[in-house]
């Protein structure tokens, strides 16, 4: 599934530096009315742990600083000390000739840009770096988009998403960026329906999910009625 060199997605100019976090009461956006509905959409995920949360030494207050005691230091999941968690960004699509699959590093399917399913992940951050995990949707072919689900899940490691700080961020040709924050307390929670892109009445959709559940892909097909056949998976070593 596409597995080759893809193209270079450098953007110039567009989307603008202006970020609005979707919550339950704005759980919506209309790519269209931004005139965000073509081009090049970015979909990424990032996530650190907190060493507060971990069993890390505690630090001795600064007396020329003593407030910074009270704030969690925050590092990459891979710092010694931290519990390791493999976070992965994936996408279930359906076009409009009724093809459905999925886009994820597990199995390393990893999408093509410019042919079906028109979705390319670049890359599988296991240890929380910088820029995470990138997902790209070509939206000069949304005609031939149904719906994509976009989600989250926890590979390996820890389930507990409000120890990730993870946050996806939807970046659109146009307008503001969407950040979607993954912080609600899911206690056991695997796997995480972040947000659905389709179509309504004629425009393209961004609406919110987050909805946590306890298994992986094969939950999620079942919650939003992909009817995909799952498997066991496994990554290979590196």
């Amino acid at each position: 599934m596409g597995r080759g060199a893809g193209p270079s997605f450098d953007m110039m100019g567009g989307p603008s530096s202006y970020a609005l976090e979707m919550t339950k009461r704005q759980s919506t956006v209309s790519l269209t009315r931004q005139g965000a509905d073509t081009g090049n959409l970015q979909v990424n995920l990032n996530w650190r742990m907190r060493t507060s949360d971990m069993d890390a030494p505690k630090r001795r207050p600064s007396l020329r600083h003593p407030l910074r005691a009270l704030r969690p230091e925050v590092v990459g999941s891979h710092t010694q000390g931290v519990v390791n968690v493999d976070l992965d960004l994936a996408c279930m699509y359906e076009l409009a000739d009724g093809s459905k699959g999925v886009v994820q590093p597990l199995g390393n399917y990893l999408g093509d840009f410019n042919a079906p399913p028109f979705i390319k992940l670049t890359g599988d951050d296991r240890f929380g770096a910088p820029s995470g995990e990138t997902l790209y949707v070509n939206l000069d072919y949304r005609d031939q988009i149904r719906r994509l689900l976009f989600f989250v899940y926890i590979y390996d490691g820890t389930p507990a998403f409000d120890r990730t700080q993870a946050i996806v961020t939807v970046i659109p040709s146009n307008g503001p960026r969407l950040e979607i924050g993954l912080h609600e307390r899911a206690p056991q929670a695997r796997s995480c329906a972040v947000f659905l892109l389709e179509k309504e009445k004629d425009e393209l959709m961004v609406r919110r999910e987050v909805r946590y559940v306890y298994g992986f892909q094969a939950e999620l097909d079942r919650l939003y009625g992909w009817g995909l056949q799952w498997g066991r998976g496994y990554k290979t070593s590196t």
